[in-house]
Formats: C-alpha cells, structure tokens, sequence
C-alpha cells in the first residue's frame, strides 16, 4: 500500500500543479489580451485626435492665404508688409511728430489699443528717434539677461542691416516678444510680436515679406 500511495500523492501534487499552472497561464494570456485591446483602443484614439489637430492646424493656415497687403506713406519709408487675410489692422489716427506711423494687427478683431493688458500679433511703428539712440535704450535689459540682441536684415531689404531683439521688449509689459529695429534716414521702424502665439508668422509670414524705402 504504501509503495503506491506514493505515487498516487504524486500524481496528485503533479495535476495540481499543472492545473495552477494552466489557471495562471490562462489569467495572464486574458490579461494580455485585456490591455493589449485596451492599449489599441487608446492609441487608435490618439491617433485619431492627433490627425483632428493637425486638420485643424492645416486649416486655419490655409484660411490665412492670400495674404493682404499694408502700405505705409511714402513719406515714411513706403513700408510693405504682408500679413494673414484673417488678420484685422488698426492704424492709430492720433499719431504725433514723434510717432509718425503706429499701426495694430492681430488675428479676427483688434483688442483696445488704450488697455494696457492688450496684446497684439504684429505692431508696426516709424519713430522720430535715431536708430542709434533706440537700440542704445535696450543697454540696460541686455545687462539684465531680460533681452537678447543680434544683427538683423530683412530678407527683401538686405543692404539694410538692423537689430532684432528677443525678450521683454516693451518696457511696462511683462509679456516676451521679438522686435525687429531698422534705421529709417533720421527715423526708427520698429516692428514686433508681442503674442507668443503669432511668433511663427512673424517668422515666417510677416519678416520675410517687409520692404520699405532706406
């Protein structure tokens, strides 16, 4: 009896085991199976909001073309410039001797030019103040490390070469912009993006299309 109850508890322990086994092999695969369709499903959902943005994103550039045309006097420079057919433009009517040309952009409509808190794809200004005094009052925030200054030419006007400056470039906002600076005669033009949003079409749409008349 004893020589086959041995056996016998063996083969018990070993079907037991091989059971447990197969249970653990089976809850894994089902596991697997479980996230593997899980992990699917969220990524066919990723992708699908991915292409949405990237629709969404090819659209509203779209929208953007033909771009429009601004033109400035011709007593200051003849300024060109090209900017997104959805954009809207706001020329400030109570311009001075010291601030010749002072005009606003910004996508759909034009926020109050009288608030403070306002801020705006694209400015374009021709200022009575020599280009050398303009960059000289940015000495102080380069020292800070609150702007950076590099040399800069207008891709249409290359003889002409200016500054651009990176940073907090208006003094009483807290918002970063790039503003490029370019000799006009006696005069400035000053021309800046202070919406983090729009800095690729400055870049890319606004800088590349400026002419105007050394």
């Amino acid at each position: 009896m004893n020589v086959l109850l041995i056996p016998l508890i063996l083969l018990t322990l070993f079907l037991m085991a091989a059971a447990a086994f197969g249970y653990w092999a089976y809850a894994e695969r089902q596991d697997y199976k479980n996230n593997s369709d899980q992990k699917a499903a969220t990524a066919a959902s990723e992708a699908r909001r991915e292409e949405g943005i990237a629709k969404d994103k090819a659209f509203v550039e779209a929208e953007k073309q033909p771009l429009t045309a601004f033109d400035g006097p011709s007593a200051f420079g003849s300024i060109h410039i090209d900017y997104p057919k959805t954009w809207s433009v706001y020329i400030h009517s109570t311009t001075t001797s010291n601030q010749p040309l002072d005009a606003y952009f910004n996508p759909r409509t034009v926020p109050s030019v009288q608030d403070q808190a306002s801020v705006f794809a694209l400015r374009v200004q021709v200022v009575q103040q020599s280009y050398s005094k303009l960059v000289a009052s940015y000495d102080a925030a380069v020292k800070k490390g609150t702007v950076t200054i590099t040399p800069y030419t207008l891709p249409k006007v290359p003889d002409v070469v200016g500054i651009r400056a990176d940073g907090l470039i208006r003094s009483g906002k807290k918002t970063t912009g790039s503003m490029v600076i370019m000799p006009l005669r006696d005069k400035s033009i000053q021309i800046w993006t202070e919406n983090a949003q729009s800095i690729n079409d400055f870049n890319t749409i606004i800088l590349p299309n400026v002419t105007f008349s050394p």
